[in-house]
């Protein structure tokens, strides 16, 4: 099905295709004619489905082709806001793809960099503004930005926002907005804390489901290595080193762990980056860059990269630290096994971390594969070594099935 027969004008359509994309993926055949009519949405639909493109090209088809375009300096028609900086720059590249051929003038409002050139863009006159709330809002206080022309509204990864505590931002944007606009909510969980959210900005939204019973793909595979806190930075060592030519994104709890884990790797011999909400966006360009790219092999991050984050056909994620929330979990192993892609999600296990693995293994389609891993003392040094042992069993607690005489080999990692 072609994206003209949802209803989509020829000019998006043909773009489109000119792009690659033969036809819609499920939230973009099921959102598309919905906005286009101008009723509210409520989707749930997780990352790496085409939900940019959904409310992307919907906006742009009603604000720039349906009606006549605005011509010289005027406030924005159209508002998308997003929970971090790397997404608000990730959905602004692909917004400024998809309204190309209808010359769609668009800003990125984000913190981190100068706000200087953010308020001369909007001088100029923009007609969708993507942006993170806390620099909206800086920007709402400077009177550079009028938001009284909004037409559409859109909140990606509303449950990220409210996750992060963004939603007295939210509220102060809503006074500022028209309350005769159109409103798209877009996340990944529909909670009873998104449910409130979306009665609060949408009015009678029309529906969309697109996410499966469980939300993580099934191309991915689910390891845990039971390790001592002491001996994470050497398994995670050992872990990498087993495809050395591959790329890694490994996931810590704090901003110093990320830190320490990335100086660590870069020390052994690992090419690593490191990215989380103390670096500049300046070196969080750079970091993401230089793995995109293939100069380093591992990026180390906190959950801000958990979201937001496109990298098309990463093989794997670790998780040095598990996450506290189960959801999270699904984030971050969601950056692998995308688009029918083999990907793999390892996890290093404390005894202390232990009890969080149920709330994961129930949002998982398969058991989660257990791996134990022994440790021994080289003779010369005292240098820590990891070999596998030879238990190898699953979380759901049934033992799995003994391969011809030998135990598993670390090596298949």
């Amino acid at each position: 099905m072609p994206f003209s027969a949802i209803g989509l004008s020829d000019i998006l359509s043909h773009a489109v295709g000119r792009l690659g994309y033969v036809q819609p993926t499920p939230v973009q055949a099921q959102s598309i004619p919905i906005v286009l009519t101008g009723s509210d949405l409520l989707a749930r639909a997780q990352t790496g489905t085409g939900k940019t493109a959904a409310f992307g090209l919907s906006m742009i088809d009603r604000l720039l082709v349906r009606s006549a375009p605005r011509t010289g300096t005027h406030p924005p028609r159209g508002l998308v806001l997003v929970p971090t900086r790397e997404l608000a720059i990730q959905v602004h590249r692909a917004l400024g793809i998809y309204g190309a051929p209808v010359s769609l003038r668009i800003a990125a409002i984000y913190g981190g960099v100068a706000i200087r050139p953010q308020r001369e863009a909007l001088r100029r006159g923009v007609d969708i503004v993507v942006a993170t709330p806390g620099r909206l809002i800086d920007h709402m206080q400077q009177r550079s930005i009028d938001l009284s022309g909004v037409e559409i509204l859109t909140l990606d990864e509303a449950d990220r926002m409210l996750d992060m505590g963004f939603l007295p931002q939210l509220r102060r944007v809503l006074t500022a907005v028209p309350r005769a606009r159109q409103t798209l909510l877009f996340s990944a969980t529909l909670s009873a804390e998104v449910t409130r959210l979306a009665s609060e900005f949408t009015r009678e939204p029309l529906h969309v489901d697109v996410s499966q019973r469980h939300v993580v793909a099934p191309t991915v595979s689910h390891r845990v290595h039971p390790v001592p806190e002491a001996a994470k930075t050497t398994l995670l060592s050992h872990v990498l080193m087993q495809t050395p030519a591959s790329q890694a994104l490994v996931f810590c709890k704090t901003k110093r762990r990320s830190d320490r884990v990335g100086e660590h790797l870069n020390r052994t011999g690992i090419k690593a980056a490191v990215i989380h909400g103390n670096k500049s966006q300046g070196a969080r360009n750079r970091a993401l860059g230089d793995f995109k790219a293939g100069r380093v092999n591992v990026l180390v991050a906190t959950d801000l990269a958990a979201r937001g984050l496109d990298i098309a056909q990463l093989p794997l994620v670790i998780n040095y630290d598990l996450p506290l929330v189960a959801d999270d979990y699904v984030h971050r192993v969601g950056r692998t096994g995308r688009a029918g892609h083999a990907g793999r999600a390892v996890s290093l296990v404390t005894p202390a971390d232990r009890g969080l693995l149920p709330a994961i293994q129930r949002l998982l389609p398969a058991p989660l594969e257990e791996v134990v891993l022994e440790r021994s003392h080289a003779s010369s040094g005292g240098n820590l070594q990891l070999r596998a042992a030879p238990t190898r069993r699953r979380r759901d607690d049934r033992r799995a099935p003994r391969s011809s005489g030998r135990h598993a080999r670390p090596g298949g990692e």
